[in-house]
């Protein structure tokens, strides 16, 4: 039996405009868009309001805050926190998301092993429940200047789900930490001079031990599947150089507009986080997002570590560069689908997955007041009070 839903006056995010009138779903899909007025009686009424595609996160460290929502304190049923991850991805209007999980420890010890076995087991129990609203994918990020990297990828690389793998050295003294004190400031473990020194030396020690094995590795097993991969914190003309050879298809966060103009003319997509574009300043002191995207630098939005930052994201990139509300819209929906070979979402479309979000400014504020993803198709509706 096919499952029907039509909402109607609607001020609809298509990829090159916005047209005022009615999307109709039937089983998951998009079926039609209609122009104009729509006079079915039982067709939801969208007030005017925005609807666009669903949101498509490529990079979310919001799992791990569920986890682990203060220093050393796990939460004691990991299912309830991938749960209230969900839950949160949809309420911000992301119906796919690529979950961020870390491989590799730096100065953590067994916490962040730990992190990923949590990580890993409890998105796959919740895929099994069948009642997660977002479709989560999995997107590995591995530190490659740990010695254990390589263990930690290898039982995980052939995971049907895994879309995305990047490659990130967080060693103090380059990169998004060439600034050692933005190094300490960030990681907040209140060391002594001396303590950071040792530290310091010890992890640049083993980074030039196995390093560059390690990410060879790494690229190796990810060109052998065709996983896209992703460079991170690209500073240097030779980080980037290095990325091109490697096939990177994605440069995250890159740290100086130098790089970023590099990658774009290797044809890498660049993705920079929302936080710093609503912000409009780095929390690492690096180049600022918006002033990459008034270059025309900037592909894709990642939420990063604020999911709401998505929605804010593109409203603030329309309304303080100048570029079209479609074309802001993209880089949180087509691009990032795109970058991955998501063929099937990312747009308002004919054929596409009815995954749709409602949205109205109030003063000012894009809100989010309703998702559906995969439309009618069984999945739970998430919508918020009020929001007719």
């Amino acid at each position: 039996m096919t499952r029907e839903r039509i909402l109607k006056n609607a001020r609809i995010v298509l990829r090159d405009e916005i047209m005022t009138g009615a999307v109709r779903l039937a089983d998951g899909v998009i079926t039609s868009i209609d122009p104009g007025t729509c006079n079915v009686t039982n067709a939801e009424d969208m007030g005017n309001d925005y609807l666009l595609p669903g949101f498509v996160e490529l990079h979310t460290d919001n799992l791990e805050q569920e986890l682990e929502p203060r220093p050393g304190v796990f939460w004691p049923d990991p299912l309830a926190a991938v749960l209230a991850h969900d839950n949160t991805m949809a309420g911000a209007g992301i119906t796919t998301v690529l979950d961020a999980v870390s491989l590799g420890e730096y100065h953590d010890g067994p916490k962040r092993a730990q992190m990923m076995d949590l990580s890993l087991k409890a998105l796959r129990r919740a895929r099994a429940t069948g009642i997660l609203r977002a479709d989560h994918r999995l997107h590995l990020r591995c530190e490659f200047s740990d010695p254990k990297v390589l263990d930690m990828l290898r039982p995980h690389i052939d995971d049907p789900v895994l879309m995305l793998v990047s490659l990130m050295d967080h060693t103090p003294g380059q990169r998004q930490f060439t600034d050692t004190d933005k190094y300490r400031t960030y990681y907040k473990k209140g060391w002594s001079d001396e303590e950071f020194a040792e530290i310091a030396r010890r992890l640049r020690a083993t980074q030039a031990a196995c390093a560059a094995s390690n990410r060879q590795a790494i690229v190796d097993l990810c060109r052998a599947r065709t996983i896209p991969m992703a460079s991170h914190d690209d500073t240097l003309p030779e980080h980037v150089a290095q990325a091109v050879a490697e096939g990177m298809a994605i440069a995250e966060f890159p740290t100086t507009r130098t790089a970023a103009r590099l990658a774009r003319e290797h044809g890498i997509r660049i993705v920079m986080g929302g936080p710093n574009l609503v912000r409009g300043a780095s929390h690492s002191g690096n180049v600022s997002a918006r002033e990459l995207a008034e270059a025309g630098l900037l592909d894709i939005i990642s939420s990063d570590y604020v999911p709401g930052s998505l929605v804010a994201g593109a409203f603030a990139l329309h309304r303080q560069t100048g570029l079209s509300l479609p074309d802001a819209v993209a880089r949180i929906s087509a691009n990032p689908a795109d970058a991955v070979g998501l063929t099937d979402r990312g747009r308002i479309a004919c054929g596409l997955r009815a995954d749709l979000v409602r949205v109205r400014e109030i003063e000012g504020v894009p809100a989010v007041l309703r998702t559906w993803s995969v439309g009618c198709s069984g999945k739970l509706e998430i919508t918020t009070k009020n929001a007719a």
